[in-house]
């Protein structure tokens, strides 16, 4: 079974939709997204659609998850409580319900599915390797899924060995036969890589494959809608850097 996985779209339009027309071109069976549909863009209600329409296995992230109610904003940001408010204020009420009603983490075909980390699936940024020896250690599946970090990388633990992990590029490879993986496909919406193109993760459970793509889309488009909904200028601003 071929999957697309994605996450942290953060109600960037443009940048999903070139990411599924992507997906399409690759003929995958189905798409994970493991959360924060909405947050720092400007078309919330339209990336709630498509990815209720679109996804098989939808997470909440924190900024779902504040959006719908359910969490606090006092350790956002300025820009992200900013942007988590007028969220709030234009999304249709159908879709805080569904935002509400999602979980943070999940199992599917024994892959483990967490928005953040299997250890804090809502707010625990895995960009260590000392924190990932600590989510495998936590964690029931051999391969997991995070997102949360908004960058594209892989965490390994082969037996009798400390994890080790990396950044990962477009179009490069992971063997998973072997080994504990933690895998995170980077963001749709708001990559902080450094690569502005939007992030997406190929996965193919029948042969242990993982592989990372890149896929390009308007920025200008997503900064201009950003502007014009009067949101905090740093969050288009970041889109041209990829940070």
């Amino acid at each position: 079974m071929r999957v697309a996985v994605i996450s942290d779209i953060h109600g960037n339009l443009q940048a999903l939709e070139a990411v599924l027309a992507d997906i399409e071109r690759a003929d995958l069976h189905d798409i994970w997204c493991l959360g924060d549909t909405v947050g720092y863009g400007a078309d919330p209600n339209d990336c709630c659609q498509i990815v209720r329409d679109e996804t098989q296995v939808v997470l909440a992230g924190n900024h779902d998850l504040a959006v719908a109610g359910t969490l606090p904003t006092d350790e956002f940001s300025r820009g992200a409580a900013i942007a988590a408010d007028w969220t709030r204020e234009v999304l249709d009420e159908s879709h805080v319900r569904w935002l509400a009603g999602r979980p943070s983490a999940g199992e599917i075909m024994d892959v483990g599915l967490y928005h953040a980390s299997p250890r804090n699936p809502v707010w625990e940024y895995v960009l260590s390797a000392l924190l990932a020896e600590l989510c495998f250690d936590s964690a029931t599946q051999r391969l997991s899924l995070i997102g949360h970090s908004h960058v594209a990388l892989s965490f390994v633990r082969h037996e009798g060995e400390s994890a080790t992990g990396e950044r990962r590029r477009s179009g490069e490879v992971a063997d998973l036969s072997k080994g504990e993986w933690l895998l995170n496909p980077g963001s749709v919406g708001q990559p902080r890589d450094g690569d502005p193109r939007a992030a997406w993760l190929l996965l193919d459970l029948d042969l242990q494959r993982a592989e990372w793509r890149r896929t390009s889309y308007d920025v200008a488009k997503a900064q201009q809608a950003i502007r014009a909904a009067r949101l905090p200028d740093s969050l288009a601003e970041r889109l041209h850097y990829g940070q």
